[in-house]
């Protein structure tokens, strides 16, 4: 058996984590995971409260690309990228077991977009820790798909940390 590490980053550094079950079937299939419609019934929003269960995976989805064929872009983040380069969307996790004590493999997504603003006056980037994300969000420049705030949408997927790289 060959098992799937998919490469992201937690407090700045990189981590490999695996992908095993997503709540919803269009997050199973981009994380290559198992739907398991039970983990809707997991409580989302509540990352860091005393009785949490989950911690919070940030997701682009129109985050940096390579722009020539071949040519690796070191801002290269996001969904569209991952499916055009068949590469690892580099999501931002916000915790870490060897961190955190309310470590949770339970991951609260939180899917967000670049605004026109942002992409106008060259502020996006490859982000990679959640406080950068939270202070894109909070100036404006990383919304929902929609336009709405940043924040959850309400799906979850387990997928637990496996290494902490350098």
């Amino acid at each position: 058996m060959t098992l799937a590490l998919t490469t992201g980053f937690s407090f700045g550094r990189p981590v490999l984590y695996l992908s095993t079950e997503a709540s919803v079937e269009l997050a199973a299939a981009l994380e290559g995971a198992t739907r398991a419609p039970g983990l809707q019934d997991v409580r989302v929003g509540g990352d860091d409260g005393a009785f949490s269960a989950v911690e919070r995976i940030f997701v682009t989805i129109n985050g940096p690309q390579n722009l020539v064929p071949g040519e690796v872009n070191p801002q290269r983040q996001g969904l569209n990228s991952a499916i055009v380069d068949k590469a690892s969307p580099l999501n931002v996790l916000g915790g870490s077991p060897t961190l955190a004590t309310d470590y949770s493999p339970l991951w609260d997504m939180n899917l967000g977009a670049w605004t026109t603003d942002a992409i106008a006056n060259g502020y996006r980037s490859r982000l990679n820790e959640e406080f950068q994300i939270l202070g894109m969000a909070q100036r404006g420049f990383l919304t929902d798909p929609d336009g709405a705030p940043y924040g959850s949408v309400g799906i979850i997927v387990n997928c637990p940390i496996v290494q902490r790289l350098l």
